[in-house]
């Protein structure tokens, strides 16, 4: 099964969901919104993809944070920590799937993973 991470209203994550049902795979989406973040799952992805990965730094979320916040988002655990509080800074979507942890949409890199 396909464990979906992300926003609802994010264009990247309507765009993936949009490919994935149009490639008939059946995915649980998770909405951060709501339902949160979880430091476990954090901690995994960063340790799979590392913090730059997992880590928007282009949102508006990211770019308020303070100088010492900022330089905190770069240490792994710490970065748990303010992803969890702010769980918008997650790059999006993040795809746990059988064969592999995928983060953002790029289509070629999904159907390699996913197909």
């Amino acid at each position: 099964m396909i464990h979906f991470y992300g926003i609802p209203n994010c264009d990247t994550v309507k765009k993936a969901r949009k490919w994935l049902e149009a490639n008939d795979l059946e995915y649980v989406f998770h909405d951060y919104k709501k339902e949160g973040a979880e430091a476990s799952k954090l901690e995994a992805w960063i340790a799979e993809k590392g913090v730059e990965t997992v880590l928007n730094k282009r949102g508006t979320t990211y770019r308020k944070l303070s100088d010492p916040e900022k330089a905190d988002a770069s240490d792994g655990h710490k970065a748990v920590a303010l992803l969890v509080q702010h769980p918008s800074m997650i790059k999006r979507p993040v795809i746990e799937a059988p064969n592999g942890i995928l983060v953002g949409f790029k289509e070629d890199e999904w159907s390699a993973v996913l197909s």
